[in-house]
């Protein structure tokens, strides 16, 4: 059985890194960088700056969590104003690629 965990290589602040994440964080990571008018090395890069401790894959984790938690009412459904916003494709395009 495959693990659904994939590595994935980014470059952050002109050096390369690679973060272990399941799609569904990726995929959330990838929506939040499209919302905030991000790319993803940038988002990751404030990510790795800010986080206090652990490892990058988790503080990502975090990150991504944190963000959804944060636009729901408490009973894991959307505020009104972020509904659409949660259900964006994430873009086709990426600086990043699966190894």
């Amino acid at each position: 059985m495959k693990s659904p965990v994939v590595k994935r290589s980014i470059v952050i602040a002109g050096h390369k890194t690679s973060v272990s994440l399941e799609d569904a964080f990726w995929n959330g990571l990838k929506d939040i960088a499209v919302n905030r008018r991000m790319t993803l090395s940038d988002l990751v890069g404030t990510i790795d700056t800010e986080r206090q401790q652990g490892n990058l894959s988790s503080a990502i984790r975090l990150f991504v969590l944190e963000y959804y938690q944060a636009r729901t009412n408490g009973n894991g459904e959307a505020h009104e104003t972020t509904r659409d916003v949660m259900r964006m494709p994430s873009p086709a395009t990426s600086i990043l690629r699966a190894e």
